[in-house]
């Protein structure tokens, strides 16, 4: 099993669930990181938007993440990372040394195969083990 897993959240997508995966693929003694991507705002839009936002964003899922990270047990953490989806959770999964990565991911799209998704992308780069939930 895993010593240290990384659940990247996007609120409202599945997060218990995920937790709940975790903890079956988790050893004893082992610790879960629940994270959480603030995208940066766009240079075009900001002036638009009021001072702060970007930090009141990163402030309020935090604050959501240690709510949720209190509720699933004292070995989860909770962290906020500020920028791309794909590029910040591989960064953070490095970071914490993560040995898997449990992500949910939603049946493809047309844009999917244009684009991908972040869960493909971290399937695709991840330096560890990626449990993808569907």
């Amino acid at each position: 099993m895993y010593k240290t897993i990384l659940i990247p959240v996007a609120f409202g997508h599945e997060e218990e669930r995920a937790v709940a995966v975790a903890r079956k693929l988790l050893t004893t003694g082992g610790k879960i990181v629940l994270l959480n991507v603030v995208e940066e705002i766009p240079a075009y839009i900001s002036p638009y938007l009021p001072a702060g936002t970007l930090e009141k964003n990163v402030t309020d899922a935090l604050a959501d993440l240690k709510d949720m990270a209190a509720k699933a047990g004292a070995d989860c953490s909770a962290t906020v990372a500020v920028g791309h989806p794909g590029q910040e959770i591989l960064e953070q999964a490095r970071k914490h040394d993560a040995e898997c990565i449990v992500i949910a991911s939603h049946k493809p799209g047309l844009e999917d195969y244009f684009l991908g998704s972040t869960a493909a992308r971290i399937v695709r780069h991840a330096q560890c083990c990626v449990h993808v939930m569907r």
